[in-house]
C-alpha cells in the first residue's frame, strides 16, 4: 500500500508520523493508500526551514520569480492528466471536472505570472520642497494554507502561486482524505526552480492545525472550510498575532423569474446542483421560483438530473461521481428523509442509486425535492451533496428576502430576461459573487474571490488583486537628500559670484 510522506525542505519527508490515516477511494469504498500526519516536531521542522528559505527567497527578483511562475504553469499543464487522476482517485470527482478543476487553479498560475505588474508602487516627486514620497509592497513572511478535500488542486492554488510570487514561503495542509495532488505539485515546484523549503506539504490531525494556528513562526492563515471551524481559525490565530482570511460555507440560492427560458435555467441549474456532486462551496443546493413556475422548473431540473451518468470517475461517459465518504452519504440520506418526513415532496430521488461494479461505493444520486419547510435541516444547512430544494415565492420581494435571510452570503444568482430585474438583484443580493443567468459566479483569477456574512471571515477575498494584497504588506517611504541642497546652495553661491 502506497505511504503519501510530507514535503519539506524540497523532498519527501517522513520525519516523526504523529499517526497514520488512511486515504479511501469513494468510488470503491476501500482503502488504497495512507498519509503519514506530520508530528509537532515535523511541523517545527517546516517552519524552521520555511523560515530560513524565505528570506533568501524575498530577495530574489521579481523577473525570476517571474520566469518559475511560467515554468511551474507549464509543467501542471504537462502533468495535468496525473494529477487529475489523483483527484478522481481520492475525492471521487469525474475526469472531466478534475480537469476543469486543474484549469481554474492554473488560471491563479497564469495572474501570478504577471506580478511584476500588480506589485508596482506609486511615486510622488516634490511633495514638499526636496522631499520625495514613495510606496512599496513586501511579503509578510511565512504563510499556512488549510484547505479542505473537495477541490484538492484548486483551492490551494487560489493561495500558493500569489504567496510564493509575493515572496512568501509556504506551508500547506492538505485535507488527509485527499492528500497526493499536493505531493504532485510539490514536485512539479521542485522542477520549476522554485527553491528548496519556499514551498512544504504538512498533512496532520485537528491537534496540527491548532499547532499552525498558534505558531510564532507562522505569520499569516489562508483557510477554506466550513464556517464553524473558519470562526476557530480567525480567533485563534489573530489571538496569535496572525493576518487572517478564512472562507466559510455556503448556502447559494438562484431566484428564477418567470419570464426566465425555463429549458436554459434548468440545464444549468442542474449542472450547478449536482456538479462534483454537490461538494464544492460554490454548488446551487436551493431555487426560490417566482409565481407559478416551480413545478415546471422541478420536472425539468429532473430530467436534467436523469441524464447525468454517475459512477467512476475515469470510466467513460460518468458525469458525476460519489461523495467523499460513507459518513457524509449517510447525512445527506438523513436530510433528505427528515425533509420528506415533513411533507416535501422528493421529485427525483436519489438515495437508492446503485452504481454496477461500485456497490460498495459512496453514491448518492441526483436529488430534486420541493416543498421542503423552510425549518428543514435540508433548506437551512450547506448540503455538499447532489441535492436541490425549490422553494415557491409570489413576487421577486418575496425570493429576495428568503435570499437574503440566509446567514451565508458566498454566492448567488438570478435567471430572467428582464436586464432592470437582473440590475436590481446585483444591489440587492447581500453576497459577494453575483450571476446573471450564471448559477456558478465563480470569478476569474485577476477578479477576487469571496463572500458575505458568514461565508468570510476576515478583511479580503481571495486570490485576484485582494489576495495580493493579503500576503503583502505596505510600506511608505518618505526621503530627502541632504546632498541636492549643499549642491543647491553650491550652484547658488557660483551663480552670484
Amino acid at each position: 500500500m502506497e505511504t503519501i510522506q510530507q514535503w519539506i525542505n524540497g523532498a519527501e519527508y517522513a520525519g516523526v508520523p504523529d499517526k497514520i490515516a488512511p486515504v479511501e477511494n469513494p468510488a470503491t469504498g476501500k482503502v488504497e493508500a495512507q498519509v503519514h500526519l506530520a508530528s509537532r516536531e515535523d511541523l517545527d521542522y517546516a517552519v524552521k526551514v520555511a523560515q530560513e528559505a524565505q528570506r533568501k527567497w524575498a530577495k530574489v527578483s521579481l523577473a525570476k520569480r517571474t520566469e518559475i511562475m511560467f515554468k511551474m504553469r507549464q509543467l501542471v499543464l504537462d502533468h495535468q492528466d496525473e494529477i487529475a487522476k489523483s483527484i478522481v482517485a481520492e475525492h471521487g470527482k469525474d475526469y472531466s471536472d478534475a480537469l476543469g478543476e486543474i484549469q481554474r487553479g492554473r488560471e491563479t498560475l497564469d495572474f501570478a505570472c504577471g506580478i511584476s505588474a500588480v506589485l508596482k508602487g506609486e511615486y510622488s516627486f516634490d511633495v514638499s520642497r526636496g522631499v520625495d514620497v514613495h510606496s512599496l509592497r513586501q511579503p509578510v513572511g511565512v504563510v499556512a494554507g488549510i484547505c479542505p478535500f473537495n477541490f484538492p488542486v484548486m483551492v490551494p492554488m487560489w493561495m500558493h502561486p500569489i504567496a510564493i510570487a509575493t515572496g512568501n514561503a509556504f506551508i500547506l495542509k492538505p485535507a488527509t482524505t485527499t492528500p497526493s495532488a499536493s505531493l504532485i505539485i510539490a514536485k512539479l515546484y521542485k522542477e520549476a526552480g522554485l527553491p528548496d523549503g519556499v514551498f512544504n506539504v504538512v498533512s496532520g490531525s485537528r491537534d496540527r492545525v491548532t499547532d499552525i494556528l498558534k505558531h510564532p513562526g507562522i505569520d499569516a492563515i489562508s483557510f477554506v472550510g466550513s464556517t464553524p471551524v473558519a470562526h476557530i481559525v480567525q480567533d485563534t490565530a489573530t489571538a496569535h498575532g496572525k493576518r487572517v482570511h478564512a472562507l466559510g460555507g455556503a448556502n447559494n440560492h438562484a431566484i428564477v423569474l418567470p419570464d426566465a427560458d425555463l429549458d436554459f435555467a434548468a440545464k444549468h441549474i442542474a449542472a450547478a446542483a449536482f456538479g462534483a456532486a454537490g461538494e464544492r462551496c460554490m454548488a446551487l443546493p436551493a431555487v426560490v421560483a417566482v409565481g407559478d413556475i416551480a413545478d415546471e422548473l422541478a420536472q425539468k431540473v429532473a430530467a436534467a438530473g436523469r441524464e447525468i451518468k454517475v459512477g467512476y470517475g475515469l470510466d467513460e461517459g460518468v458525469q458525476m461521481g460519489p461523495v467523499i465518504t460513507a459518513s457524509a452519504k449517510k447525512r445527506i440520506v438523513s436530510l433528505i428523509d427528515d425533509a420528506e418526513a415533513r411533507g416535501a415532496k422528493v421529485v427525483l430521488d436519489g438515495r437508492n442509486i446503485v452504481v454496477p461494479g461500485y456497490e460498495d461505493g459512496f453514491f448518492v444520486g441526483p436529488t430534486v425535492v420541493t416543498g421542503v419547510d423552510l425549518e428543514a435541516d435540508l433548506y437551512r444547512e450547506e448540503i455538499f451533496g447532489p441535492v436541490l430544494t425549490i422553494t415557491k415565492a409570489s413576487s421577486y420581494e418575496e425570493a429576495i428576502a428568503l435570499v437574503n435571510a440566509q446567514p451565508f452570503g458566498n454566492g448567488s444568482a438570478i435567471f430572467t430576461n428582464d436586464g432592470g430585474m437582473a440590475r436590481r438583484f446585483q444591489l440587492d443580493v447581500e453576497a459577494g459573487m453575483v450571476g446573471v443567468n450564471v448559477p456558478i459566479p465563480t470569478p476569474v483569477a485577476y477578479y477576487s474571490f469571496g463572500g458575505w456574512k458568514g461565508s468570510l471571515l476576515g478583511d479580503t477575498h481571495i486570490h485576484g488583486p485582494e489576495g495580493v494584497r493579503f500576503y503583502t504588506r505596505a510600506k511608505v517611504v518618505t526621503s530627502r537628500w541632504p546632498s541636492e541642497e549643499s549642491y543647491e546652495a553650491t550652484m547658488s553661491f557660483q551663480r552670484e559670484d
